[in-house]
C-alpha cells in the first residue's frame, strides 16, 4: 500500500507551485512578445537597453502562461506578499514530512534557477527528479536509499538551448566555480560535461538526447556548458512539467513527466545491466516500480500512453522494455493494467 501525503500537504504543494510560476512572469521590464517557431510559440520579454532591445527568454506558449502574463501587473505588485506565503507553506510541508534538501544543493538549485538554467530548458534528472515527484502525485518518501543521492543531473536538448537565443545569466560557469565546482578532467578538456565540487565531492552533470549512432559531447548554448549525449534521452525529457523544490521559499525547476520517468528507468536498468552496474540497476528497476505502482492507480491512462510511445519507437526499444520486465514482476503487473 502506497503512503500518501494528506489532502491539506498535496494541496499546499501545488500552491506553492502556482506562486512560483506567478512569480516567473512577476519582473517583466519591457513588454511580452510571442515569437514562432517551427510551429511551436515562445514568450520572450522585450525591453530596450540604451539603443539595443534585448529579449528574455519567459517560456513556451500556453494558455496557463497567456493568463498569467495578462496579469503580470498585478503579480509584481503582490510579489512580496506571495513570498511570505511560500515561506510558510514550506514550512507546513516540511511538517507534513516532506523531504527536504541540504542546505548546499538547495542553494546551488536556487542559483542555477536565478541563472535561468530552467527557464532556458533545463530539466533535473536522475534521483533528484524522483523525489520531486513527492509533490506532484502527494505520495511519502521514507528515508532509504531509494531517494537518496548527491549528485545532481541536468538535461536540455541542444537544439532548443540554441534556437532560444537567450543564455544564463551570471554565467553558469561561473556559478558552478563560485559554489567550489571544477570541472572533471577529460581526455578532451574543451568538451568536459561533469563538474566536482572539491569539498564532499558532489558531481554535476549535463546530459542532452543523441540522436545519431554516436554517444558523443554536444554543446549546450543557453548555459554555455558541455553535454553527454544519450539515448533514449530524447523520451524522457520531452514535454517537462515545473516543480517546487522545498528550499527556503521554494524553487522553481522542471522535471520529466513522472510516467515517462518510470519507463525510462526500466530502460536505462537493462543498458546498465549490460555495463555491469548491478547495483544502480537495482535502484532504476525500484523507482520505476515505485512510480508505476502509484501512476497505475492514479494516472493509468498516461502510463498506458508513455509506454506505448515507448513501444512504438522500433525493436530496440522494445527489447529492452522486455527484458527489464522479465526481471521485474511488478513492474509487468503494473503496466497490464
Amino acid at each position: 500500500m502506497t503512503d500518501r501525503h494528506s489532502a491539506i500537504a498535496h494541496a499546499a504543494y501545488h500552491d506553492l507551485l502556482r506562486s512560483l510560476l506567478d512569480d516567473a512572469v512577476s519582473e517583466l521590464r519591457g513588454t511580452p512578445t510571442l515569437l514562432k517557431r517551427n510551429g511551436r510559440g515562445y514568450w520572450y520579454d522585450s525591453f530596450r537597453v540604451g539603443t539595443s532591445v534585448h529579449k528574455r527568454y519567459i517560456g513556451e506558449d500556453s494558455e496557463a502562461l497567456r493568463q498569467r502574463i495578462d496579469r503580470h501587473r498585478l503579480l509584481a505588485e503582490q510579489s512580496e506578499a506571495r513570498r511570505k506565503e511560500r515561506t510558510r507553506l514550506v514550512r507546513l510541508l516540511r511538517a507534513e514530512g516532506f523531504l527536504s534538501l541540504d542546505a548546499g544543493t538547495g542553494s546551488l538549485l536556487a542559483a542555477m534557477a536565478k541563472a535561468g538554467v530552467f527557464r532556458l530548458g533545463g530539466t533535473i534528472a536522475g534521483t533528484h527528479a524522483f523525489r520531486l515527484y513527492e509533490g506532484e502525485l502527494g505520495v511519502r518518501y521514507s528515508l532509504d536509499q531509494l531517494a537518496q543521492t548527491a549528485d545532481i543531473d541536468i538535461a536540455s536538448f541542444e537544439r532548443l538551448s540554441l534556437a532560444l537565443e537567450d543564455i544564463t545569466s551570471p554565467p553558469l560557469t561561473g556559478v558552478l566555480t563560485d559554489f567550489d565546482f571544477a570541472p572533471v578532467p577529460a581526455m578532451e578538456p574543451e568538451k568536459v560535461w561533469r563538474w566536482q565540487q572539491s569539498s564532499g565531492g558532489q558531481l554535476v552533470e549535463f546530459l542532452t538526447p543523441a540522436f545519431d549512432a554516436e554517444e558523443g559531447r554536444r554543446p549546450l548554448a543557453a548555459p554555455g556548458v558541455e553535454a553527454q549525449a544519450l539515448h533514449h534521452f530524447n523520451y524522457l525529457i520531452a514535454e517537462p512539467i515545473p516543480a517546487a523544490v522545498i528550499y527556503r521559499s521554494g524553487v522553481l525547476v522542471q522535471i520529466p513527466r513522472p510516467e515517462r520517468f518510470a519507463i525510462h528507468k526500466l530502460i536505462v536498468s537493462e543498458r546498465r545491466q549490460g555495463q555491469g552496474d548491478a547495483m544502480k540497476a537495482r535502484k532504476d528497476v525500484l523507482q520505476a516500480e515505485f512510480l508505476l505502482d502509484v501512476l497505475s492507480q492514479d494516472r493509468p491512462d498516461e502510463l498506458a500512453e508513455a509506454y506505448e510511445d515507448a513501444r512504438s519507437r522500433g525493436p530496440r526499444w522494445r527489447d529492452r522494455l522486455d527484458q527489464a520486465l522479465e526481471r521485474s514482476e511488478k513492474a509487468r503487473q503494473f503496466l497490464s493494467g
